[in-house]
């Protein structure tokens, strides 16, 4: 899939700082021998800015097979463009307004004026990603993801082509909890897109096959069919799973919207890279906000029975026993993903999911 091109009567983004091209761990699974070395912290560079592909898990493994379906498109899309394959910027909105300009010319007999116009590129106060982190703005807001009357979702098939019917369903919904919270805070919103795929699928990212998790990936959430049926070599057939694991991939959406993505990525490069103690630590931090968001995004589907308990119980469970085990501590302990995926859903406000300011020891 190639870059992004932009909006029409919109103007790309300025380049932001390169960061380092983080590998992609699996979450809640071992490395398998054989996988490449972390890639070799690039040099700063003027020009084109960093690609930091959101992964929930799994490592890039080249190839390219059977694509699935795509849930939403949107009419426009941002401009994403970087450093190899790795990130993508958050959204900004630029617009072009015509100034006219009067030129006057005088003779010793006649007097005539002439007017010429020019476009002039200015960007005026509307939605704008904002490149923070402890001290964004959202979270001032006070707001949480919004109660929606129903959300009617189909019999869970355990197939590609029922995981698509059943994901397709959920997200209109949590499309509506997330808009108010975007809105309040002047930030950006577009949908996000789902892309469920057999065999292996080429991203902006790099290519991923569907023996490996969900991952984010530059406005669209790449879904493996037949994974979560049978992860880890056991059954788990239960729609909670994937109503959860949809979640937290949509927190990497608010967060690339926000502007928290490409400001962790940022933070990552300034402290050493993405490998790095400090710079795990932000990842760290990242996805257990993401985790957070996920709580938030089941709160509203436990409200008025719009789905059954069990089905939002199973999620949130699910969510509290993913983490790093014994791999690469760039996910947060199994411990830590339960503490912020209740914290999330319990307090459904966004300053509660704040890990940019929370102790180490709380995002370990």
């Amino acid at each position: 899939m190639g870059p992004y091109g932009p909006p029409p009567g919109r103007a790309p983004l300025p380049p932001p700082r390169p960061v380092m091209p983080p590998p992609q761990p699996t979450w809640g699974q071992q490395p398998q021998p054989g996988f490449a070395p972390y890639p070799v912290m690039p040099p700063r560079k003027s020009g084109n800015g960093p690609i930091l592909a959101l992964v929930l898990g799994g490592v890039v493994i080249l190839g390219l097979g059977a694509v699935g379906v795509f849930a939403a498109s949107f009419n426009s899309k941002v401009k994403d463009a970087g450093y190899q394959n790795y990130t993508t910027y958050s959204p900004t909105y630029t617009y072009t307004t015509t100034t006219t300009a009067t030129t006057t010319t005088t003779t010793a007999s006649t007097r005539t004026s002439s007017t010429r116009t020019s476009s002039t590129p200015t960007t005026p106060a509307g939605p704008k990603a904002v490149y923070k982190l402890a001290d964004h703005p959202i979270f001032t807001t006070g707001v949480g993801a919004n109660d929606f009357a129903s959300c009617p979702l189909p019999n869970m098939e355990y197939n590609p082509a029922g995981e698509e019917r059943f994901l397709s369903a959920a997200l209109p919904c949590i499309e509506k909890a997330w808009q108010p919270a975007m809105k309040a805070a002047n930030l950006p919103y577009q949908p996000v897109e789902l892309h469920v795929f057999t065999g292996s699928v080429q991203t902006p990212c790099g290519s991923r096959r569907n023996d490996v998790t969900a991952m984010y990936c530059q406005g669209v959430i790449y879904w493996p069919g037949n994974y979560y049926a049978n992860e880890g070599g056991t059954t788990v057939r239960h729609p909670g799973v994937y109503l959860g694991q949809l979640s937290h991939e949509y927190g990497h959406h608010i967060q690339w919207l926000a502007g928290f993505l490409r400001a962790v990525g940022d933070a990552q490069y300034d402290v050493g890279g993405f490998d790095t103690q400090k710079g795990l630590e932000l990842n760290r931090r990242k996805e257990l906000q993401a985790t957070c968001f996920g709580g938030m995004t089941l709160a509203p589907f436990s409200h008025k029975n719009v789905v059954p308990m069990d089905v939002v119980n199973t999620g949130l469970s699910d969510a509290s026993q993913r983490g790093d085990y014994n791999r690469t501590p760039d996910h947060g302990s199994a411990n830590n993903n339960a503490r912020w995926v209740m914290q999330g859903h319990k307090q459904n406000d966004i300053k509660a999911c704040n890990t940019w300011a929370a102790s180490s020891a709380e995002v370990s």
